[in-house]
């Protein structure tokens, strides 16, 4: 009890909180039945909440699958060191076709498609869009419901079947490296080298919640980043602050970034 009192007190009032009662009270049930629990999909940051409190328990270990190697959403086991079972993440990956001579579709198409069914967000791992197709990875009890119900992307009819992980390559990422110099490393400044905008834009952008920091909400455009941080916005891919140079005969600071897009 004293364990999970501190690390809920930890994570009041910030974004993880939601996420750290939960996977708390996984962790507890795992401590009672002495085998294991997996939770919904996690984002990154919530894959970090995840391993901080596996950390605050004795005999817990946590492992993460997603369904693929370098998957970004994953579910996270608790496992109890009594427990010499398999584990069971309860994935499964259904395949979206359509005919791509008649539309193009993205993955922000797919995703409000999901939405659109009333589909909460953590039952959805990675969508891995190729032509004409969306491989769909989700947790097991939906996965009837999107072979039924997912008939329609936008205007276009699209066909579900039940697919094989097999089929998923391992995820490429392309890379893009920016060389820049900004007045400050405020995050409105770094993200507007990165994604080529202005500073004025970013902070519009900002203030539309279109932008994360290590997968939290960025709240307000001054907020600083230090090297290492991962900025992310809505449609527009990630950006890792790799170097963080000295500063130019101007006072500027010298950065380099990697885009993924």
């Amino acid at each position: 009890m004293a364990e999970r009192e501190k690390i809920i007190r930890f994570y009041k009032g910030t974004e993880g909180e939601d996420i750290a009662v939960l996977l708390v009270d996984n962790i507890e049930v795992v401590n009672k039945t002495r085998k294991f629990r997996s939770s919904d999909f996690l984002d990154p940051y919530g894959q970090e909440i995840a391993e901080t409190i596996a950390a605050n328990y004795d005999g817990i270990n946590v492992e993460f699958n997603g369904g693929y190697n370098g998957a970004e959403r994953q579910c996270a086991a608790f496992i109890h060191d009594d427990f010499m079972g398999k584990v069971n993440f309860g994935l499964e990956v259904i395949d979206a076709a359509w005919n791509e001579k008649f539309c193009h579709l993205l993955h922000r198409d797919v995703l409000g498609a999901l939405m659109g069914l009333g589909i909460d967000r953590r039952n959805i791992g990675d969508l891995i869009i190729s032509t004409g197709h969306a491989k769909i990875i989700c947790l097991s009890k939906i996965a009837e419901f999107l072979v039924t119900n997912l008939t329609t992307i936008g205007s276009t009819s699209v066909s579900c079947t039940h697919s094989d992980f097999s089929t998923i390559p391992e995820r490429e990422e392309r890379c893009k490296e920016i060389s820049a110099t900004v007045a400050s490393l405020r995050i409105d400044s770094i993200a507007a080298a990165g994604y080529g905008s202005s500073r004025s834009k970013m902070t519009t952008d900002i203030e539309a919640d279109k932008l994360k920091l290590n997968w939290q909400p960025v709240k307000n455009p001054s907020q600083t980043v230090k090297e290492g941080d991962v900025i992310s916005m809505r449609g527009r891919g990630r950006i890792e602050v790799f170097q963080i140079r000295g500063k130019t005969k101007k006072g500027r600071t010298g950065i380099l970034l990697k885009r993924y897009i």
